[in-house]
């Protein structure tokens, strides 16, 4: 399976569910398309053949990436998509996110944690479908909902939930809490509050990565970058000149949307003129795949070529996970707006559920395998807890390091006392 070059269009990747999901299940055409698109409901025409004809000589069509997932399962045993440590391996990753979510939210209602605090249960096929395939040297750029994606990164879940827990032995020695998860170690560059700020960031370190290799000659830095973020954000300005300046400058990263419909309670239909956002990749000239975020092999499989162009030099590709969140916007949203059946849908396509069931039928773990991989990570989220809880608090005068350039400048005196203490502070501080 390859996606076309950065100049071609790539097609959607058509998802294998019931009558009832939003999105359609036909093939796609050679041409872009001219009846209405049936995506999410949208009644929007593509654009007509003619137009696409006369782009034609700088982007041509390739095969749906869902026709090389579907002949890959049908092959024999010895050719499936995964190996069984490869399948462990996966399996892990995703019940470790979805049971520290889970006691996180625990955590946060008996007063443990402050904030707010965003959970991505139902959305750990997206995590571990990229990030599993990535080196440590690769780096990874978040948003809020943030906890996973540094988990299948390599950060120890003990630093994770103190974090999360405002203690001194956190990833950021509890100055970033939920929404603002960062480790130099594991290169996982922050997870960031606002939407669209970890964008341009993500686009800087892919930058890095092709300066170091192509002017300062260190021809092993092939590192990658993935950028993740949610459809809300397809809207934003900066996600779109971010992809202009990585087409244009064909630079090792890979845009990884989560798409799981709703913006907070703002539908992804009534906010999106045109909801199928994979196309905004060829726009600008690279790849766009659309793939069913809830099934981690198929994820996995378009993860692989993605990260694959990116470390050849190829440039960067424009990845629509269709995902959903199984609990609402965060731990302080009552979850009303969604509709129930839709919720119960997309429940019923459980990304874990399903890993199991495959790793069942082909034979690659047996239940007493799962059974201890889910004792493992019981025993690893408790200690993480107990961990966090009996860690200190940051001391006083952490308070103002990282705020200014100098932490011994403006903020904290010669003496280690604060400025802000002293009496005559305010005078003349605009010779300071």
């Amino acid at each position: 399976m390859s996606f076309s070059s950065a100049t071609n269009l790539a097609q959607p990747l058509q998802l294998n569910t019931t009558a009832s999901t939003p999105r359609s299940n036909d093939k796609p055409s050679l041409l872009l398309p001219t009846k209405a698109s049936s995506f999410l409901g949208s009644t929007r025409k593509l654009r007509p053949a003619s137009l696409a004809h006369s782009i034609a000589h700088r982007r041509s069509a390739v095969v749906a990436i869902s026709e090389a997932v579907k002949e890959k399962k049908v092959q024999a045993s010895s050719n499936l998509l995964i190996t069984k440590e490869e399948g462990l391996e996966l399996y892990e990753d995703m019940v470790l996110g979805r049971s520290f979510e889970d006691m996180c939210a625990q955590m946060y209602y008996r007063g443990k944690m402050f904030g707010f605090v965003h959970l991505y249960n139902g959305q750990e096929a997206v995590s571990t479908g990229f990030i599993k395939l990535t080196k440590k040297e690769d780096s990874v750029v978040s948003t809020y909902r943030d906890h996973v994606h540094s988990l299948s990164k390599g950060v120890p879940a003990r630093e994770v939930m103190s974090e999360l827990f405002g203690k001194a032995t956190g990833c950021c020695r509890g100055q970033g809490g939920s929404m603002h998860m960062f480790s130099k170690e594991y290169n996982v560059l922050g997870g960031f509050a606002f939407i669209g700020e970890g964008i341009p960031v993500a686009t800087g370190a892919a930058f890095s990565s092709k300066y170091r290799r192509e002017v300062m000659k260190q021809a092993d830095c092939d590192h990658v970058t993935l950028a993740f973020f949610g459809d809300g954000t397809a809207n934003n300005g900066q996600f779109f000149e971010c992809l202009n300046m990585a087409a244009l400058w064909k630079l090792p990263i890979i845009f990884v949307v989560e798409n799981n419909l709703w913006a907070i309670g703002m539908s992804h239909l009534r906010a999106t003129s045109d909801p199928e956002i994979w196309k905004k990749g060829p726009a600008f000239g690279m790849p766009g795949v659309h793939v069913d975020g809830m099934d981690v092999l198929k994820v996995r499989e378009v993860a692989k070529e993605a990260i694959g162009r990116a470390r050849r030099g190829e440039g960067p590709t424009l990845v629509e996970c269709e995902t959903y969140r199984f609990r609402g916007h965060s731990l302080a949203d009552p979850d009303e707006l969604r509709d129930p059946a839709e919720k119960a849908h997309y429940a019923a396509r459980d990304p874990i559920t399903a890993l199991k069931k495959y790793l069942l039928d082909n034979n690659l773990a047996t239940e007493q395998d799962l059974k201890a991989i889910h004792k493992k990570i019981d025993e690893v989220v408790e200690d993480a807890v107990e961990f966090a809880d009996e860690s200190p608090l940051p001391p006083r005068s952490q308070l103002l390091e990282n705020v200014f350039a100098d932490p011994k400048g403006f903020g904290i005196g010669p003496d280690g006392s604060y400025r802000c203490e002293d009496p005559k502070f305010t005078q003349g501080t605009a010779h300071v």
